[in-house]
């Protein structure tokens, strides 16, 4: 059984999309092991001395490190993910580089009609870059949309349309992580050149 991360791009205690990673973590609890970790209380992004980082940020970079894939669940802000998913990943980007490699699958519920569709495009932007360099699972969005209205009492999804597509998209995923086990040739330097990019080179004029 693999272990997988979930992540809800939230500060918010009553999300949907925090609503969304727990409803992955019990609907798939047969079939893999899914730790929730939250980042709203990771403070806001700076670049600390030595690089010696935040003990919050070293404990989620290590879960993650030894995790098998990540799960990220992002709302939709202004067409675009949250300030507190970004300054999120912008830690884990920089000291430590746990998403190297790792695959991610990346789903999103809003309000409105989108389904957090451009906040899910933000969110694969930012996971392909030099310091980040996930596995990002293709042509897999998974959109919630008018997510108010999407969840029962319990916190399940009512939309069997939703839960299919969703079903789906989780076995691809599987499969995709067991790829993704075979693809090692290029980890090793794709750490180093995350490790090497650095924010430094200008640093007096930032």
């Amino acid at each position: 059984m693999n272990k997988y991360i979930g992540i809800a791009g939230t500060n918010s205690p009553s999300s949907t999309n925090k609503k969304l990673v727990e409803y992955i973590q019990r609907h798939f609890a047969n079939e893999a092991e899914i730790e929730i970790i939250s980042i709203a209380e990771l403070p806001v992004f700076y670049k600390v001395p030595g690089r010696v980082l935040p003990e919050r940020v070293s404990v989620i970079s290590k879960k993650i490190a030894e995790s098998d894939g990540v799960i990220i669940s992002t709302p939709e802000y202004d067409h675009s993910a949250p300030a507190v998913l970004m300054n999120a990943l912008e830690w884990l980007s920089y000291g430590s580089h746990p998403f190297v490699g790792k695959p991610v699958m990346v789903v999103g519920a809003s309000y409105g009609t989108l389904g957090a569709s451009r906040a899910q495009a933000h969110v694969r932007q930012i996971l392909d870059s030099p310091e980040l360099q996930a596995r990002i699972m293709p042509s897999s969005e998974f959109l919630v949309d008018h997510s108010l209205g999407i969840f029962d009492e319990n916190g399940n999804l009512n939309n069997d349309e939703k839960i299919t597509r969703l079903n789906e998209l989780f076995k691809d995923f599987e499969t995709f992580v067991e790829i993704s086990k075979n693809l090692n040739n290029t980890i090793k330097a794709n750490k180093e050149l995350a490790e090497n990019y650095t924010w430094e080179d200008d640093e007096e004029g930032k």
